[in-house]
């Protein structure tokens, strides 16, 4: 398996940050790639599970999501259901002190973490629907630049949704992926 993980600093307290991050259907908002996100079965908690309609260049794909365990505030376990080995959880971590770098009057930081692990290997590659003479090598190889840049872009704009306005933030991104 393949690790990912991405962090950095919120300025709100743990409880904040996980009210907006279990309420998968406001995702959305972050990226222009994901269209839109469904609920198929649950209320919010452990078994509840999702549908996610990804959109990109001429590609659309619905990843199959499924909440696996909570753990209120501080930690949000998933997996992906459908077409790919994947899991991860985002990870709330209340900081002893408030980062010197901090906007004035801020009481609370918060390191907040998605962490996910995936098999690259097992994409089913029939599950995208893909133009013709478009092979999966060629989407994955001009896809991948994008993550870095996606990621950043989602943090912010969660991000500014959680503090009440946009600033510019630190990512952290740590991998063992030779394609990330």
């Amino acid at each position: 398996m393949d690790e990912l993980t991405v962090s950095t600093i919120v300025f709100a307290p743990p409880e904040r940050i996980y009210e907006l991050l279990i309420d998968f259907p406001r995702y959305d908002r972050y990226t222009e790639y994901l269209e839109r996100v469904r609920r198929m079965e649950g209320d919010g908690g452990p078994g509840t599970r999702y549908a996610l309609r990804f959109s990109w260049w001429k590609i659309t794909y619905t990843a199959h999501s499924q909440v696996t365990d909570v753990e209120p505030p501080g930690r949000i376990d998933w997996r992906i259901t459908k077409d790919i080995d994947a899991n991860g959880c985002w990870r709330i971590e209340p900081l002893d002190s408030v980062p010197e770098d901090a906007p004035a009057g801020t009481e609370t930081a918060t390191r907040v973490s998605l962490e996910v692990n995936f098999d690259p290997h097992s994409a089913d590659a029939d599950s995208l629907d893909l133009p013709r003479f478009v092979n999966v090598g060629w989407v994955v190889e001009k896809a991948t630049p994008l993550i870095r840049q996606e990621a950043e872009r989602v943090f912010e704009r969660a991000i500014a949704d959680i503090e009440g306005q946009r600033r510019s933030i630190d990512l952290e991104v740590q991998t063992d992926s030779d394609r990330l």
